[in-house]
């Protein structure tokens, strides 16, 4: 019997954006509790989607949970959903993340209302790229994030708020322009817009070069990654974000990127991806030997988050790009991890500035005895940032290294793996020089007096390092789902 479990996920944060519309002005606590109840019955039916998801070797290359209805028949579109051991994780990791978005919201004062339907469409927007098997579905979906995301910089987010949203918007906009293209080129070859049917064909084509076909749907893939030189964008947009919006955007946001290179590219075009492999290695090593460079430089913890995300997500499009089952799925886990992890750093750093005003490290210090909640936590998410064992921070990398060193299907894979490794050593230098410079050097007497972390604070928290903690400590329970999503891909690939 299928229930439409997918459906519910996607707009059961739409109901509650509705509820909430119609809702007098005089709610504001109420509507707080709508939102959560919104984001928290979507993350409970993911969880339940997760334990239903069949795992046995026949379910092998099948989506699960498939809904499947003629949407615009005239060309061939459905309203198509499912997911599979690639794209479920994801799905859990935004329903995740939209709840604890709405609780570090909990103290919002400007427009709640306003603010938490955008954060709920935001939520249902990303969660429908992730179910989407339709090209035509997953673009308006895609598209669709731009809105929430683009008014939650503008209006709640300090500093440069419109400059980092027009920023944003302009080169999100400009890749999916070109991805727009890519996608219309698809159809005119193949005549369906179905993910599914054209990860199992040999696409060929007189109609357009398939690498040129490739690099139109890359682009905007590798904007929202985000692929260096492509990644000026997210410095600014980080920085200038209101803590939800930093958390959805670093979490899950980017790994729309990551997902689509995998979902449509390699597995679409798997000998052009082979082809140009080599190139986007490159440009990965460049860009976490570069993000972690430019991150040792930071003064702002935002910003020093945003450019740590930058050498991070590098590793994802290294293990995608080594084109190896277990890198293939080290990417994946990375993208999960990733997402845990960067979520409650850029969360801590918001709890600090709420405490103390200020983001700028220079004018913190000492702040664990004010505070001992928010420095352990902060800690913890900071060693898990660095690849501490025992974190789910260890266990992406590690299986991302191991993939793409053992790879044979890139010539010189061990150089650029090797390469990357040093990303590890600078991410370690610049995590624990923050960390001592923020909280265990000498305390400032301006600080006396500040609060830690209230009741509602500490839930959204801790909530986030015990998926840490379990996915570091049993990372099988997610890389055993997503190996079933790679082990097709692999197939196409020929490995």
């Amino acid at each position: 019997m299928n229930l439409n479990l997918l459906s519910w996920i996607i707009f059961l944060p739409v109901i509650g954006l509705v509820v909430i519309a119609l809702m007098p002005k005089q709610g504001e606590r109420t509507v707080k509790w709508v939102a959560l109840v919104a984001a928290l019955a979507a993350f409970i039916l993911s969880i339940a989607v997760f334990w239903m998801f069949d795992r046995s070797s026949a379910s092998i290359g099948l989506m699960q949970f498939e809904e499947k209805i003629p949407w615009i028949p005239a060309i061939n579109s459905y309203y198509h959903l499912g997911v599979d051991g690639l794209s479920l994780p994801l799905v859990i990791l935004m329903t995740f993340l939209g709840v604890v978005s709405v609780l570090v919201s909990w103290k919002i004062q400007l427009k709640p209302k306003q603010y938490f339907m955008w954060i709920l469409l935001l939520e249902s927007s990303i969660s429908g790229v992730f179910c989407s098997l339709d090209l035509i579905l997953f673009f308006l979906f895609w598209e669709l994030e731009l809105i929430p995301m683009f008014f939650l910089i503008s209006i709640w987010g300090s500093g440069r708020k419109e400059y980092a949203a027009y920023k944003y918007l302009i080169y999100t906009l400009v890749g999916s322009a070109f991805m727009l293209a890519g996608i219309l080129c698809t159809y005119f070859i193949t005549h369906t817009f179905d993910i599914s049917a054209l990860a199992g064909i040999q696409i060929s084509s007189s109609f357009i070069p398939l690498s040129v076909l490739f690099f139109l749907l890359m682009v905007g893939f590798a904007i929202k990654l985000p692929v260096f030189p492509l990644h000026t964008w997210l410095p600014d947009a980080h920085t200038n974000a209101p803590t939800a919006a930093s958390v959805i955007l670093a979490g899950a946001l980017l790994k729309m990127g990551g997902y689509g290179m995998i979902r449509v590219c390699v597995s679409m075009l798997p000998q052009v991806a082979v082809q140009y492999a080599p190139i986007m290695c490159t440009l990965a090593v460049i860009g976490i030997i570069y993000g972690a460079a430019v991150t040792i430089r930071q003064t702002d913890l935002k910003r020093l988050i945003a450019y740590s995300s930058v050498s991070h997500m590098g590793y994802v499009l290294l293990g995608i790009f080594a084109l190896n089952q277990v890198s293939l799925v080290g990417a994946s886990l990375q993208m999960f991890s990733h997402g845990v992890i960067t979520g409650l750093l850029f969360a801590m750093v918001g709890l600090v500035y709420d405490k103390t005003h200020t983001r700028d490290i220079n004018n913190l210090s000492g702040l664990a005895r004010q505070m001992p909640v928010i420095a352990v936590v902060f800690s913890l998410a900071g060693l898990a940032s660095l690849g501490l064992p025992g974190t789910a921070g260890f266990a992406a990398e590690f299986i991302t290294f191991a993939g793409s060193f053992a790879s044979v299907t890139i010539a010189g894979m061990k150089i650029f793996t090797l390469i990357a490794v040093i990303g590890v050593v600078i991410t370690s230098g610049y995590i624990l020089w923050m960390i001592q410079r923020v909280f265990y050097g000498y305390p400032l007497e301006k600080y006396n007096g500040v609060g830690d972390a209230d009741n509602v604070e500490m839930v959204s928290t801790f909530s986030f390092v015990a998926v840490i903690m379990a996915v570091g400590i049993y990372p099988a329970m997610l890389s055993n789902v997503i190996n079933m999503g790679i082990i097709p891909i692999a197939k196409l690939i020929g490995i």
